[in-house]
């Protein structure tokens, strides 16, 4: 079992900046992937971001956030960041890290995710 522990979110100003934090415990040594999701209200959850936290600690983006999202790792705290960039209104939602054991070619579909965090309310104002 993987406990999935997040903190980062609150209130941005458009253009600003927010790090958004997310803390894995439990039998993580089957964990692979890691990934960040959104839902705002009345939308479907889609995905933000994804990093591999093997060797390669290769990080993919939905192209809605390229150039200004970072995913990033803490190998040793087994910890993993989203620092979010140029904040758009568009982008308020509740914030979801996930994780997902073993390994496939795959990172950005929601049902291939086994472990969520609680969600993390990010509130972009314009």
């Amino acid at each position: 079992q993987v406990q999935l522990v997040e903190s980062g979110g609150g209130l941005v100003q458009t253009g600003g900046s927010l790090r958004l934090s997310c803390a894995a415990s439990g039998r993580t040594f089957n964990t692979y992937t890691m990934g960040w999701f959104r839902q705002a209200p009345g939308k479907e959850r889609e995905f933000v971001a994804a990093i591999r936290l093997w060797r390669s600690g290769s990080t993919y983006y939905a192209d809605t956030v390229k150039g200004r999202f970072t995913h990033s790792r803490d190998n040793v705290q087994r910890t993993v960041y989203l620092q979010m960039n140029s904040v758009k209104p568009k982008e308020t939602a509740v914030y979801y890290c996930a994780a997902k054991e073993g390994y496939s070619d795959t990172w950005n579909a929601a049902y291939e995710y086994d472990y969520w965090g609680q969600g993390t309310q990010v509130t972009v104002s314009s």
